[in-house]
């Protein structure tokens, strides 16, 4: 019985300091987890609907209706608020303030020393681009002006081209590639509240009308009757087929299901929502990996993207998040969301340069164009608060 308390009190203490790894102290809440039992057997993939508890699928329906997300018109058109580039601007000004506000105090001499490069190396890395790619940044920002005179304008204009060599290996936007097997199936996947559902609607809404592309989308998030009807909304807006199942259902069954009915029906795009699912949590990994092994059964090809969504606002937790979804299943790029409201931006370096992954979008707001394909130079000049 001792023996059996002191192997409990030993696993407690390894969780708690666990999730004190992944959720650092001051970083924001993320959803609840959907936390449930997925079933992983070599069950037929036309399974029977899973009778679920009532309270977890009453906990799970938390996030806005979708008339609180999309209830303006999508053709909305910005025009009283600039352009893309100057909402960016606007949006990063957060993350660009937070960079640039101590340049002012370091520049106190005539030349740059190193005690000047050890402080700008400081605030890089507070602002959440992780203390390898802030040395990095450093020592390209250093090469040839170490000692000489340098003022705070030239330091901005220095680290936006320092950062944009970093980011541009990464800027790829994300293109159909017709030649692949129909329909191009697109999976989406991250945590909870990333923002996956209105980044699935704003692709729909460009494959569709801006496209001309034919598009279903599989609503696999059966966990949450909110995201469906979502889901629904954009699709009704943009043209596009939908396909679902009752709440409850088994996501693996709706993905293969919804990639037959669209390949019977020539659509171009299949894009499949999934569930949120915390990247500490075993079994709603392993169900992402059962989605995709159904897939392959219909098709070794396929999904042709997955795509992970990011919720900048979450900084350094980022990083755990891409590592693990990396290792579960073949994440080929990501959007990184939510970028009007944090003062992370700086995150977005980090992972490109310790990641490699692709980065296809971002996002801004909840409009229909504020999702726009990640520009390398406009992204660094907007976060160092230099005119792009």
């Amino acid at each position: 019985m001792f023996w059996r308390k002191r192997n409990n009190l030993k696993d407690q203490e390894q969780d708690d300091r666990d999730q004190e790894m992944l959720h650092p102290v001051g970083e924001p809440e993320l959803e609840p987890s959907t936390d449930y039992v997925a079933e992983l057997s070599g069950d037929p993939i036309q399974s029977e609907l899973q009778e679920k508890d009532n309270d977890v699928i009453d906990a799970l329906e938390i996030t806005p209706t979708p008339e609180d997300n999309i209830e303006d018109d999508l053709e909305n058109d910005h025009s009283n608020e600039g352009g893309w580039l100057s909402r960016l601007t606007s949006s990063l000004g957060k993350s660009s303030s937070k960079i640039t506000k101590g340049l002012g105090d370091i520049i106190t001499k005539s030349k740059l020393d190193q005690d000047a490069l050890d402080a700008l190396e400081d605030i890089l890395i507070e602002a959440d681009l992780g203390p390898k790619t802030a040395a990095r940044v450093i020592e390209d920002f250093s090469k040839d002006r170490f000692g000489k005179d340098i003022s705070e304008e030239e330091i901005k204009e220095a680290l936006a081209q320092s950062i944009t060599s970093i980011l541009e290996s990464v800027a790829k936007p994300l293109n159909i590639d017709k030649s692949a097997s129909s329909p191009y199936v697109i999976l989406v996947c991250g945590v909870n509240g990333a923002g996956k559902t209105t980044t699935i609607g704003k692709y729909m809404e460009k494959f569709q009308k801006e496209d001309g592309l034919s598009v279903m989308v599989a609503a696999g998030d059966t966990f949450r009757a909110a995201a469906t009807e979502q889901l629904g909304e954009w699709a009704e807006r943009s043209g596009a087929v939908m396909f679902s199942k009752d709440v409850g259902a088994d996501a693996a069954s709706v993905a293969y299901e919804a990639y037959e009915k669209a390949k019977s029906d020539n659509i171009d795009v299949l894009l499949i929502d999934t569930a949120g699912r915390l990247q500490n949590k075993a079994n709603l990994m392993e169900e992402l990996e059962k989605i995709i092994r159904v897939l392959k059964k219909k098709d070794e090809s396929i999904p042709h993207s997955t795509l992970l969504v990011l919720d900048s606002t979450t900084g350094q937790n980022a990083y755990s998040q891409v590592e693990t979804f990396k290792k579960m299943v073949d994440v080929t790029g990501l959007i990184v969301t939510k970028l009007d409201g944090s003062a992370k931006g700086g995150v977005l370096i980090g992972l490109a340069d310790q990641f490699g992954v692709p980065v296809h979008a971002i996002g801004i707001g909840e409009k229909i164009d504020d999702l726009q394909a990640f520009k390398a130079s406009d992204y660094a000049r907007s976060l160092m608060g230099v005119e792009p």
